[in-house]
């Protein structure tokens, strides 16, 4: 049975041990005898922890410090979905590895979580084994070959809602080739056997929760095409405690395990999907399914302190932005304390200058030349980090961002063994494109809106992007897709965490993992900890409402910082190790689960 429980209740150290980390400095230790991290002190000290997260929640902040972790002895998966969660952890308990619950994780969320896990988009997973092998898959989704640069603007110049709704807004989704490929490649088990729970789930059912309720979709989005019949019965969402089954999904899952990937991209699931498409006027063919491919893909690795970032590389933007951020902070280490003005600015400023860079220069590289060894660089990080005045904030022009949806989903894995996977997926908006493939029984998504569209005019997300990332056919569009591993000073595996939420995954996923290795808060806490947000264009640090105090606002304001509110920034979820195992924390903002043993 999965368990849960206090973060110190479960340590497996003795009173004079824990005394032992408290006497350390914490942050990197100097080769020769392995010292202990920020981490360690953080998992055994609670006075100091709470004492980092304390200045980090301002009175009336929606979280209380020193919440509690789920504890796993062996092992951790979490997710937005306990079904998924449970789901990864039947296969690691049947003797499975953590890239084989991953996949179990990602067809269960399919299942389960309908408006971004998915086998209608695509996605990308990074890969640390115990072993010390890492590795980077890329199933991003690309655009269709009668994909065209200005195939969204209308007679006027302006983006039309193409992109966003409807048939034409899909690119060629690569989830189902994605996961086959991990597996094939780092797993242990079956098709068959780690699809089992995802099948289980689809054709028995499951009962329905505040998670996986539709909720307004109905009226606008789901209710315009065929899944409105089987989310929407007589109009309504289908309500928390009734029991929900997916038999056309069941049967296309059955198929996939059955048969593989091929089912999904030249049999009879690719014949719905080409249907659908032709039905409302999309240009997905059954040669862009056939020709479609996932990339393996050499890791950015970068590193802060003395920790290792294992990340993404482009077609996802997330790596290289995240580490290009950490390396100008590096500059001002130690940071100032987590929920003050001067944390707040030199964040922001740092986070400017990496958007900038990530809107203009980063790609598809098999369309674009990426310079992503110079833009990770320490040297180029110093240059930048001088042109950051300590006291001003610098501006760039602002534009409307919008509404973003919850469009994404992240789960992190790790297993007994130590291997370790971090998996973010994608349908881009809530249930996508809302196009229903009728006999598919899932969602298309909408990803071709993370194209520059229209060069220089902003997308869903508020994103302003060059020519770099214009439409061409069979390109990857860029994403902040960020499934993040991260190695202690000695090497040893200290987090996976990721994040959903289109640009403020990037902001988030850093931000967890400062929460920790910066200013020593536990994961409970660095989790619960308010959030901030800035990606250059519009020119405007985002907090989250209540999330830093009257006084931290007016300091922010009067050092030229145009300042907004959001209800909340992205879902993260996230694992990391204590002694003794290992800790998992759902998003407390969208009731993810943690589930362990």
């Amino acid at each position: 049975m999965p368990t849960t429980g206090n973060s110190i209740r479960h340590l497996s150290l003795s009173v004079a041990s824990a005394f032992a980390f408290v006497a350390c400095a914490p942050g990197p230790q100097p080769s020769g005898t392995p010292g202990p991290t920020r981490a360690d002190v953080a998992a055994v000290d609670p006075v100091r922890a709470a004492a980092a997260a304390r200045g980090a929640f301002p009175t009336g902040w929606r979280f209380e410090p020193g919440e509690d972790a789920t504890f796993g002895e062996h092992a951790m998966v979490v997710s937005v979905s306990r079904y998924a969660s449970e789901a990864g952890v039947e296969i690691l308990k049947a003797g499975g590895n953590a890239v084989d619950a991953a996949v179990a994780t990602g067809f269960a969320l399919a299942v389960t979580s309908p408006s971004n896990g998915n086998i209608g988009g695509g996605g990308f997973m990074t890969i640390r084994l115990a072993d010390g092998r890492t590795a980077t898959l890329d199933y991003r989704e690309t655009a269709p070959a009668a994909a065209s640069r200005d195939m969204y603007l209308g007679p006027d110049g302006k983006l039309t809602n193409k992109s966003t709704v409807g048939h034409l807004a899909s690119g060629v989704p690569g989830s189902v080739a994605g996961m086959a490929e991990a597996l094939a490649k780092y797993g242990t088990m079956s098709l068959a056997k780690v699809m089992a729970p995802a099948l289980r789930l689809a054709g028995e059912g499951f009962l329905v929760d505040s998670n996986f309720s539709s909720g307004g979709q109905c009226n606008r989005l789901i209710a315009q095409f065929g899944g409105k019949e089987l989310f929407c019965p007589g109009g309504q969402a289908a309500q928390p405690g009734t029991l929900f089954r997916q038999p056309d999904l069941a049967r296309t899952l059955s198929m996939i395990a059955a048969q593989g990937p091929k089912a999904f991209y030249e049999g009879p699931i690719a014949d719905s999907l080409v249907a659908e498409e032709q039905r409302g006027g999309g240009i997905i063919t059954k040669a862009d399914l056939k020709n479609y491919k996932p990339i393996w893909r050499t890791p950015v690795t970068g590193n802060y302190r003395g920790y290792t970032l294992i990340t993404m590389p482009p077609a996802s933007s997330g790596g290289v932005t995240m580490n290009q951020t950490l390396n100008i902070l590096e500059q001002f280490a130690p940071l100032p304390p987590a929920g003050s003005a001067a944390y707040a600015h030199v964040v922001a400023e740092a986070l400017r200058l990496s958007f900038m860079d990530r809107n203009a220069k980063l790609a598809d590289p098999a369309f674009a030349k990426v310079p992503i060894a110079e833009l990770t660089s320490k040297d180029y990080a110093k240059t930048l980090a001088a042109q950051i005045n300590r006291n001003r904030a610098s501006k760039t022009p602002a534009f409307d961002p919008g509404k973003e949806p919850e469009h994404t989903t992240h789960y992190s894995v790790v297993d007994a063994m130590g291997n370790a996977v971090g998996t973010t997926t994608t349908l881009n908006g809530g249930y996508g494109s809302g196009v229903w493939v009728r006999g598919g029984g899932f969602f298309m998504n909408n990803e071709m809106d993370d194209f520059a569209a229209a060069p220089g005019q902003p997308n869903m997300f508020g994103l302003v992007q060059g020519e770099a990332n214009a439409i061409q056919p069979g390109k990857r569009m860029l994403s902040a897709m960020s499934p993040t591993i991260v190695l202690d000073p000695n090497g040893q595996l200290l987090m996976v965490s990721g994040a959903a939420g289109g640009p403020t995954i990037i902001t988030a996923t850093m931000e967890v993992i400062l929460n920790v290795i910066e200013h020593g808060m536990t994961l409970a806490d660095a989790m619960h900890a308010p959030r901030l947000h800035h990606q250059a264009l519009p020119d405007q640090l985002d907090y989250e409402q209540r999330g830093l105090t009257g006084a931290v606002v007016d300091s922010l304001k009067a050092m030229g910082h145009t300042v907004g509110t959001r209800a909340s920034l992205a879902t993260v979820n996230s694992i990391m190790r204590v002694p003794g195992g290992w800790h998992g924390v759902g998003e407390p903002r969208a009731r993810g689960v943690a589930v362990g043993y």
